[in-house]
């Protein structure tokens, strides 16, 4: 298991060691409770006194209520670890993934969060411990049919070596291409399954559907037709083991039944339990097969990224430094920057030589057609982009600062902001865990959220999700809890998509206007209330091709006068045309496009 991975078990080594001793313990158990009661079954069916059989039926007891202890004590100390580790190595995950998540597609995303984490789980419950427990067993059942007869203990270590080396190694070999390919076929119909899902209307727009939808079948089919492949290799196994258990009891009835039908009986029996514990050997050798790539898989999700390339730093008392040798983030608005920027979306270019510089505390609107690189702007100023060219946080290189003070520095409300199935309360506190009741109604009230929350039986502590909200309804919380984070640099995508109008032109002139706050960096269709920010930036293919204020650019011909005429046009066609009400055209616009 590789080093990452390790570093989240070691905490956790101290109940996986007990709960492999445990198993062991009870493995042993069992050899000693199927010696005993052999030996006791066959001694009283020559009928001696009860005197001669008194020591085997208190060890046929003893043992018996001991395995029963040990493996309790297995199953409680080995899937108490087994959840720790779960837990804590969720938790990486998420942050892992939170830092990089421009690079994993979200159908990958629930791969690593979902399957991979659970094959890490596997390595531990159904490979560790049987590899735990297999050896200390059969050096038991071995030991013991040894003393009893030495050529009876070459038969059984025969045995276990087949059972126990011989058919595990060949379904490792045998079943690791097909847990590479299992793995790979998953991932890949997990993210044919979320293209459907969610690119249905788009796929529906332009007739992709049906295209979309064989992608997946055969996604589906591939995995099940490997599913059935692992299937077949493991079930061939457990007969080959079976019959090897079966062929090591005859062959130590053959070979002692010089002994007398006592010993004999014994010695059939210790070799048939003996080799059943080697058994589950052959499950964890698939299991180890499948997991092992989800380890690693996982591993190297949270192996450090390598460093970002550095860009000029002025190495004086505004950047103090900290023991780690990070820089400590400035208090206050930030200031951002984008030098010779450039991006890529699946070999599309989406901005295309950017410099930009935000000045901490200026409030800046972006615009555009569709398409046009606003959100990959608004990503790669949040790093949530892959970039060549440098990024800078106050005037330092993004890199040099802790990932986790630059997430709580830079936060925002992208296109891919989640609603959960929680209370209104447990979604807004995601941005502020310790927010009170107050800093909750100043964010709602900012979002015109209040209205609706005081509309609820239970306000705060109503129960919400996705399905269960309008469009605007959605947003406005989402907004809250962009406002409830109060970053030093808010960055916000489209904020006030799915509202009515006027509900969208007050929030947009609040978020300009307001005196609190940091520095802003605002994703917008709506022009006509751009005329308190401080600049304006207009994107046309992933280019700034014009920047300045409202009243500037307004008067120049040019991109953005155009956009301006345009939709004043569309707002004066609305108001003559009395069926179609603002509300509805603005949620009747084309759906945004969603970054591949």
């Amino acid at each position: 298991m590789t080093r990452p991975v390790m570093r989240v078990l070691r905490p956790h080594m101290g109940r996986l060691l007990v709960a492999g001793l445990a198993g062991e313990a009870a493995e042993v158990c069992g050899i000693g409770l199927a010696a005993a009661a052999a030996w006791m079954i066959a001694r009283a069916a020559e009928q001696p006194p009860l005197a001669a059989i008194g020591l085997a039926v208190v060890a046929v007891r003893a043992c018996a209520i001991f395995k029963g202890v040990f493996r309790y004590g297995e199953r409680l100390a080995g899937h108490d670890a087994a959840l720790r580790v779960l837990a804590d190595l969720r938790t990486k995950v998420f942050d892992a993934v939170a830092e990089r998540r421009e690079t994993i597609r979200d159908g990958d995303v629930l791969t690593r969060m979902v399957s991979d984490v659970d094959g890490v789980q596997d390595l531990l419950l159904r490979c560790a411990l049987p590899a735990l427990a297999a050896p200390a067993t059969g050096a038991a059942a071995l030991g013991l049919v040894t003393a009893v007869h030495p050529p009876a203990g070459a038969v059984l270590a025969t045995g276990l070596t087949v059972a126990g080396l011989l058919v595990p190694g060949a379904v490792y070999l045998t079943s690791r291409r097909t847990g590479a390919l299992i793995a790979e076929a998953r991932t890949k119909l997990t993210l044919a399954g979320l293209d459907v899902l969610e690119g249905a209307e788009d796929l529906a727009a332009f007739g992709a559907t049906a295209r979309a939808m064989g992608t997946a079948a055969e996604a589906a089919e591939r995995l099940a037709r490997l599913e059935r492949r692992a299937a077949a290799i493991t079930g061939t196994a457990t007969a080959v083991g079976i019959i090897v258990q079966a062929a090591t009891a005859l062959a130590m009835l053959l070979a002692a039944r010089a002994e007398g039908t006592v010993t004999t009986a014994m010695l059939s029996l210790t070799a048939l339990v003996a080799v059943e514990t080697a058994l589950p050997l052959t499950a964890a050798a698939h299991h180890l097969s499948a997991a092992s790539p989800a380890a690693r898989r996982v591993a190297a999700l949270l192996a450090p990224p390598p460093p970002r390339r550095p860009a000029e730093t002025p190495q004086d008392d505004a950047f103090p430094g900290r023991a780690d040798g990070r820089l400590a983030m400035p208090s206050g608005p930030l200031g951002i920057a984008l030098l010779g920027v450039r991006a890529d979306y699946g070999g599309r270019p989406a901005l295309c030589g950017v410099d930009l510089h935000i000045e901490r505390g200026r409030r800046v609107a972006v615009v555009g057609a569709s398409g046009a690189g606003k959100s990959s702007l608004l990503a790669a100023l949040c790093g949530e982009l892959p970039i060549s060219g440098a990024l800078t946080l106050a005037g330092a290189d993004w890199g040099r600062y802790d990932p986790v003070d630059v997430r709580r520095a830079v936060r925002g409300l992208t296109q891919d902001a989640h609603i959960f199935t929680a209370t209104i309360r447990a979604n807004l506190l995601l941005a502020r865990p310790d927010a009170t009741d107050a800093d909750l109604e100043a964010a709602a009230r900012r979002a015109h959220l209040l209205a609706f929350v005081d509309s609820l039986p239970s306000r705060w502590d109503t129960e919400i999700s996705p399905t269960t909200l309008s469009g605007g309804q959605r947003q406005r919380i989402l907004l809250a809890r962009a406002f409830l984070a109060d970053p030093q640099i808010l960055l916000l995508d489209e904020p006030t998509e799915g509202l009515d109008a006027q509900t969208a032109d007050a929030i947009t002139s609040d978020l300009l206007t307001s005196p609190t706050g940091g520095t802003l960096v605002l994703v917008t269709h709506r022009l006509t209330v751009l005329d308190d920010a401080d600049e304006i930036l207009v994107m046309d293919s992933g280019r700034i091709v014009q920047r300045g204020p409202h009243t500037h650019l307004s008067a120049a011909p040019g991109p953005y006068r155009d956009l301006l005429e345009a939709e004043q046009l569309t707002t004066r066609h609305l108001e003559l045309a009395p069926s179609t009400s603002p509300a509805t055209a603005s949620n009747s616009r084309a759906p945004r496009r969603r970054c591949p």
